[in-house]
């Protein structure tokens, strides 16, 4: 192939779907590419030559990360280049911080990979019958700073009240608190508490369906794959504990929440 041909492959796989060029399936495959190939410009390749060619053109296998399909890519890209960067300079001019806030869950019980054991005899994986669960709720900024809460309840409007009333305990400055569209962030309660706070503290919304543009999903992602969170209890051992462990480690580590907002693709700064 010549280099022309060569980066058409790669302009034909970087960013685009191989339902688009008629195939069924949703992702990218090296007998995909193979057919897409023969089909686009008449040149048969072996599945070997073509995984040497995607590496070549620095084209790895790789996850693909999860989109709603509700998603909105207008909303998203308007946030990027619109909302956010005024955001920032209203932030500068009133010397307020912005916060990024999400919620999540931990479980006491492992989800199970795969292992080796005798053909029609399926393994058993040791697990506690004592299943725990805790939630948390953190707010991070792009300077490092950190604060979160553990509960063990749902979510609901008065219960992030309580949460908003600490989180602004003891701050002088005025918050630009960031958060996605869970009910109870829009709830009439919130609201109130809001007015009350006579423009110390203000919510901005993220667009639907759009974690990824919240930092604060990455102490999630942090906590589990690299937190003593994730590994399995041992006997009368407390999930509760163990998360504290995981966010004690979080809040003494700035340049661990800085590095949060690096992982993003937007410019997310305290500038």
């Amino acid at each position: 192939m010549s280099e022309k041909q060569r980066q058409q492959v790669k302009r034909w796989i970087v960013g685009k779907d191989p339902r688009q060029y008629g195939f069924e399936f949703g992702l990218w495959t090296r007998q995909i590419v193979v057919d897409l190939i023969q089909k686009k410009m008449g040149i048969s390749m072996c599945l070997t030559a073509v995984g040497k060619l995607l590496a070549q053109l620095e084209i790895t296998p790789q996850k693909p990360l999860r989109r709603a399909y509700e998603r909105d890519p207008a909303a998203v890209q308007a946030w990027v280049d619109g909302f956010y960067p005024g955001l920032r300079r209203k932030a500068r001019k009133h010397g307020a911080s912005i916060f990024f806030l999400d919620e999540a869950g931990f479980d006491s019980e492992p989800r199970l990979g795969r292992t080796y054991g005798l053909k029609g005899q399926t393994p058993v994986g040791p697990a506690t019958g004592q299943r725990q669960k805790v939630n948390v709720i953190s707010a991070v900024t792009a300077s490092g700073a950190f604060w979160c809460q553990i509960y063990t309840e749902r979510l609901h409007a008065q219960l992030f009240v309580q949460f908003l009333r600490e989180f602004m305990r003891g701050r002088s400055g005025t918050v630009y608190l960031v958060v996605d569209g869970h009910p109870a962030h829009k709830a009439n309660a919130v609201k109130s508490l809001i007015k009350e706070m006579e423009g110390k503290l203000e919510l901005h919304f993220l667009p639907p369906y759009a974690p990824d543009l919240n930092p604060d999903e990455f102490v999630w992602a942090y906590m589990k794959t690299n937190g003593v969170s994730k590994k399995p209890l041992r006997k009368n051992e407390s999930l509760k504990e163990r998360v504290e462990k995981d966010l004690a480690t979080i809040k003494g580590n700035r340049q661990l929440v800085k590095s949060f907002f690096k992982a993003e693709s937007v410019a997310y700064t305290n500038d």
